[in-house]
């Protein structure tokens, strides 16, 4: 069972983003997927900045692959997988050890294959359709401990 959620704006994506991470715990992991552009990294960046401070800075780890922060209760690791060859790669990059320790922000989760991680909330964002007004559409799908919200049982009001 899936939510689906309109954001019309990149404030509001990320004002939600905020709202999910105010949900995670240790071993939780949120994976975002959606095209280039359609707003992946500002709904991590609310995410992030919601369990570190609002001022954090959070670049885009595209290149870096991963990036790590310390929050109050936890670690947080947010991954790029976009330029793995295999799911091998990502665990090399320590996210097993992130999950251990923290949460995982994973962008490019399709990367993983099979491999994904049992607790876990899927994000899809789209970009609009020809003649949709602008914004952009999520699609949640919760996992394991994370199936609630995936099913809009929380209603992140």
């Amino acid at each position: 069972m899936t939510f689906e959620r309109w954001f019309l704006d990149a404030e509001a994506l990320g004002a939600f983003g905020g709202a999910v991470g105010a949900r995670l715990s240790v071993g939780d992991a949120v994976c975002l997927r959606g095209p280039l552009g359609a707003g992946k990294s500002t709904l991590a960046r609310g995410l992030i900045r919601s369990l570190t401070t609002p001022d954090e800075d959070v670049p885009s780890p595209t290149f870096t692959l991963v990036q790590l922060y310390v929050a109050e209760a936890f670690s947080v690791a947010h991954f790029d997988l976009y330029r793995l060859k295999s799911a091998d790669e990502a665990y090399e990059l320590g996210l097993d050890e992130a999950l251990d320790n923290g949460v995982a922000v994973i962008e490019w989760p399709e990367r993983l294959g099979d491999a994904l991680p049992p607790d876990r909330l899927d994000i899809e964002i789209a970009l609009p359709a020809p003649g949709e007004a602008d914004g952009r559409r999520l699609r949640l799908t919760g996992h394991g401990r994370l199936k609630a919200l995936g099913e809009g049982r929380d209603t992140f009001d």
